[in-house]
């Protein structure tokens, strides 16, 4: 098995090399079989890695421990679902998982383009098979899933394995991955139609409409992975927050900080044929994001929980990134003269500045994100010794960038095109901003005095009623016309025009989102150790020691605290947070205790034992309203799947231009 899957990586690494070629050679020399033959290879490419994974993955379940990659990431005791995970789990494997994700993208892109944009297809089809031959490259040469046990001479099977890193023995650790990479991979597919328009000199926009989907569809898989993500260090990590800044973290959320950039600066060039320089720059530099951060997670050179192990596999994504750059850069200096803007910003208070002001704030985060992941690189470099920039630096940076994000959320898709009238802004904004100043000075009475959470809570107000007010008017008028009831009536507005109104979705799940964030402002925390019967008092709950246990399960032993729980005098409950200690691995999680509540949590760590080993360390905090994070999340994902779906007026005129061709050509029969 171990032969079968090597070969075919290795023929999938001539054929990618020959794909690329092929499709390239056949569109300059004007051969149509070439790029016929480039096109199936990507098909056969695919069939190749996915031979290749099976392998991986069968010995992984069947437990076969001759291959050092399963013996270093599972083990029997383990879980049939983490078994699986240990797909991702290690260097080797998830790097196998990005080329399999790779190549099913091109194959998915050749096959529903095969009669499409013949004229650039090719060099797209060159781009992604260029791509994969790298990732290809490291399966085969650098990071080997298959490599086996040798005593003798001969291949050898160890009695068990080391086991799955514990703290990826999570259920949103089996799946937070593969949507990570789904969207870092496909961030490729509107890379390569980028440069297949660049090289073609292509009149218009025809890469814009194309690729519109495909941003999409990897800005959401990159918003679920993120989230996804999130859910794992507040449920399993134990600090008692889901983002802190972490170097990982950051690689993660550098690209959909561009991505979103990117998705906004289209309209520009779709609406104005504004911006079309900055777009095919946004583009690129989200794929190289994407790799930068793939080279981040693998290489070692920043310390984080979510790393691999340092490697030298680092010097050939430095490599990659330095060459594609440099091409990348060389070929939109080379065409400038073809992204030339059609027309000019008219008014600073129109959707354009909006749009463009948006572009530059997003820009500005992601810099300051960029630099402070770099700088203990950099500060090593320099200097010799690696500085990190904590939270607080983050945080003092990002805060005021997203509130403005946040305020530019509500008007900048509300200000009209070219300018905005006075009576235009009166008229949208009134309310809204009335209602906002009024909820900042209620929060001011009631004795609220954070600065930046008073205006957090007033831009949060301020977007979702200009956003609820579109919904109404437009749900409305629709409602007076057909005689329907506004519910069904918000439906069929949607339905209309799903970009606009899903993209309104997507705003209202960030304002929920920024709701959460701002409950970290108000954060309680307490650590104590308790025997049975301490008590421990943080806020307005009052925690009391029941019982102290231990125990053993097939695949670790544990440590679990029981603490009763009451708010203001009443009892809620009980929870269990509990520590746990992995045999395979000897390494140690902590399974908290939520007590999950849309105003605030209550969530409890067992930190382990004291220093006699006779009482237990309890960290509790209270983290208001952090809930309103996940049900954002949930709404912005949302809203990128009814962007997705067509809307009704465009497939209304779609059918109606059929029609008219087929009335055309039987009246021409008859």
């Amino acid at each position: 098995m171990e032969n079968l899957g090597s070969l075919a990586l290795l023929l999938a690494f001539c054929v990618a090399i020959y794909a690329a070629l092929a499709s390239v050679a056949g569109r300059i020399k004007r051969k149509p079989f070439l790029v016929v033959s480039g096109r199936r290879g990507v098909y056969a490419v695919w069939a190749l890695i996915t031979v290749a994974s099976g392998v991986l993955v069968h010995a992984l379940m069947a437990g076969d421990f001759r291959f050092a990659y399963v013996w270093e990431h599972s083990n029997r005791s383990m879980p049939m679902l983490y078994k699986f995970a240990a797909w991702w789990g290690g260097q080797e494997g998830s790097l196998l998982l990005w080329s399999w994700l790779l190549a099913t993208y091109s194959m998915v892109a050749a096959f529903t383009n095969r009669r499409r944009r013949r004229d650039f297809m090719p060099y797209v089809t060159g781009v992604l098979m260029t791509v994969q031959v790298f990732f290809l490259l490291l399966n085969n040469f650098v990071a080997n899933a298959f490599k086996v046990f040798a005593l003798d001479g001969r291949i050898t099977a160890l009695p068990d394995g080391n086991g799955l890193s514990p703290l990826l023995q999570y259920p949103a650790m089996a799946i937070h991955p593969p949507m990570l990479y789904l969207g870092y991979v496909g961030f490729s597919v509107p890379f390569a139609f980028a440069v297949g328009s660049l090289i073609t000199r292509q009149p218009g926009d025809g890469w814009i409409h194309t690729t519109r989907r495909w941003t999409l569809v990897a800005w959401l898989f990159q918003s679920a992975g993120i989230m996804l993500g999130m859910a794992w260090a507040y449920h399993v990590l134990g600090w008692g927050g889901y983002w802190g800044w972490d170097p990982v973290e950051n690689a993660s959320l550098l690209p959909w900080i561009s991505g979103t950039a990117f998705l906004h600066s289209v309209m520009m060039q779709e609406k104005k044929g504004m911006m079309k320089v900055w777009n095919i720059v946004l583009v690129s530099a989200t794929f190289f994001l994407c790799i930068l951060g793939t080279f981040l997670t693998r290489s070692g050179v920043v310390q984080s929980v979510h790393a691999f192990a340092r490697s030298e596999i680092g010097k050939y994504f430095v490599g990659f990134l330095a060459l594609g750059i440099a091409a990348t850069v060389y070929l939109i200096l080379e065409r400038l003269d073809y992204l030339k803007s059609e027309s000019q910003l008219e008014s600073v208070v129109s959707r354009e500045s909006s749009f463009l002001f948006n572009n530059l704030i997003l820009l500005a985060s992601c810099f300051a994100v960029l630099w402070g992941t770099l700088f203990p690189v950099i500060s090593a470099a320099v200097s010799g010794d690696q500085i990190s920039l904590d939270a607080d630096w983050y945080n003092r940076l990002m805060v005021p960038i997203g509130l403005f994000l946040l305020f530019l959320t509500g008007v900048g898709p509300l200000f009209s095109w070219r300018r905005t009238s006075v009576d235009s802004l009166r008229r949208n904004f009134q309310w809204p901003g009335i209602a906002a100043v009024v909820l900042v000075g209620a929060l001011i009475a009631a004795g609220v005095r954070h600065f930046y959470a008073l205006i957090s809570f007033g831009f949060c107000l301020f977007v979702a009623l200009t956003v609820l007010v579109e919904f109404y008017k437009g749900s409305r008028s629709i409602a007076a016309r057909n005689g329907m009831n506004l519910a069904r009536a918000a439906v069929e507005l949607t339905h209309r025009n799903t970009r606009r109104y899903g993209g309104y979705l997507v705003h209202v799940g960030i304002v929920l989102m920024f709701i959460g964030f701002t409950g970290q402002a108000f954060k309680l925390s307490e650590v104590k150790e308790l025997d049975n019967g301490d008590s421990l008092k943080i806020g307005r709950y009052d925690l009391r020691m029941v019982k102290l246990e231990h125990g053993e399960e097939e695949n670790y032993l544990w440590d679990r605290a029981t603490l009763d729980v009451f708010k203001n005098g009443s009892e809620l409950g009980l929870l269990r947070p509990e520590k746990r200690l992995y045999k395979a691995s000897r390494q140690s999680t902590s399974e908290v205790g939520i007590r999950q509540r849309l105003d605030e949590d209550l969530y409890l760590n067992f930190g382990g034992m004291s220093d006699d080993n006779q009482r237990a360390v309890i960290q509790a905090f209270v983290n208001p309203l952090v809930s309103w994070v996940w049900v954002g999340g949930l709404v912005l994902i949302g809203g990128t799947l009814i962007c997705l779906v067509p809307s009704k007026i465009r497939m209304q005129y779609a059918r109606t231009q059929v029609l008219r061709v087929t009335s055309s050509y039987a009246t021409v029969q008859k």
